[in-house]
């Protein structure tokens, strides 16, 4: 890590849940993207709201929660982006996780792709 810019990397995983506003209505899970064209913008906050509780009370992993509903095909990793710097990802998600600490785990964040839980893993 001695090169300036992996320092300033992050990593971080996260929890996708794409709606009918996503600009790419399908995902690993629904290639059809039926449940995507299906689902409002409120239902997939509200989804991914629950889901966020069950991580933060301990109930639920975060890894084990992405690979089973996040519509990014990162969930195969259990969320897991990898390591990235600034200007690579959409900037809502970027400011969200440069503002998070390690271990954390964001509120609710939207971009174009849908709306995301982001936890900073480095």
């Amino acid at each position: 890590m001695s090169s300036s810019t992996a320092a300033n990397q992050v990593r971080a995983s996260h929890i996708l849940i794409k709606h009918q506003g996503s600009r790419r209505k399908a995902s690993w899970k629904d290639p059809e993207g039926r449940v995507i064209s299906n689902t409002t913008r409120d239902s997939a906050v509200s989804q991914l709201k629950a889901l966020r509780d069950d991580i933060i009370s301990g109930k639920a992993k975060f890894d084990e929660v992405a690979s089973r509903y996040s519509d990014c095909s990162s969930a195969k990793r259990g969320g897991d982006l990898g390591p990235f710097g600034r200007g690579q990802m959409q900037k809502p998600f970027e400011d969200a996780t440069y503002g998070l600490k390690v271990g954390e785990i964001s509120e609710v964040v939207e971009t174009d792709s849908g709306v995301h839980v982001i936890m900073r893993t480095g």
